[in-house]
């Protein structure tokens, strides 16, 4: 199965880095040239303890690809995930969805057949009905069904966390999504890790919700350590 991860900050290098672990073939998609060009030189713009072993190893076996050519790694894969940046917004503190969606349109004008496009980035409830707007006005003769799949990975033990994951959650709504992610995490499956198949803002939920939580329970030990 050949997979697109258009991004590549830590959710998305890590996670194409891991799919390529798990079978798959990742082609990793930047327009930033500097980040290509280090990642093809096997440097790693990120820190994360382990990654550059495993980048390494599938450039080198042919599953891990980095190009800036996104319109090919569109064209040439099974699904798509968006992995950009979500910066906050100065003024309201909301999401800056400004890469999402400029990643979408250019995905849209990229298609040549129906595809499944998953976002990864963390973004507020609702945007996968806001990028479903976007195909169907810009590619109306095609099919894409728009997925969620929230990561949930802690830096410094995020290969961990993605190999070996408590569970894993997949906004789907329809069986051609469901079933691209069930392959995509084929290896968890088999190893009976929990894939939680949920609505689409479902997933987006508990990827706040979670989010939240932890802030909550730091914020506690925090006071509990004042007192």
């Amino acid at each position: 199965m050949r997979i697109a991860m258009i991004g590549t900050g830590y959710v998305g290098l890590v996670s194409g880095a891991c799919f390529a672990e798990f079978g798959l073939d990742v082609t990793c998609v930047d327009k930033d040239q500097r980040k290509i060009d280090m990642l093809l030189e096997g440097r790693i713009p990120i820190y994360e303890p382990g990654l550059d072993v495993l980048v390494e190893r599938h450039k080198r076996e042919g599953r891990l690809h980095f190009t800036t050519e996104l319109r090919e790694a569109v064209q040439n894969s099974d699904a798509v995930f968006i992995a950009v940046g979500t910066p906050t917004r100065r003024g309201d503190g909301h999401a800056d969805l400004t890469y999402v969606f400029a990643a979408a349109e250019e995905i849209a004008d990229s298609l040549v057949e129906p595809i499944v496009v998953v976002t990864k980035s963390t973004v507020p409830v609702g945007t996968g009905r806001k990028l479903e707007a976007i195909f169907k006005a810009r590619r109306p003769d095609l099919e894409v069904h728009v997925a969620s799949n929230p990561e949930f990975l802690r830096e410094g033990s995020a290969i961990e966390d993605f190999l070996h994951p408590d569970r894993v959650v997949c906004g789907v709504e329809s069986e051609k999504a469901r079933d691209v992610l069930s392959q995509c995490y084929r290896p968890l499956n088999l190893g009976e890790t929990p894939i939680l198949f949920t609505a689409l803002e479902t997933a987006e939920l508990i990827k706040y919700a979670t989010n939240s939580f932890l802030a909550t329970k730091i914020t506690f030990i925090n006071e509990i350590t004042d007192l």
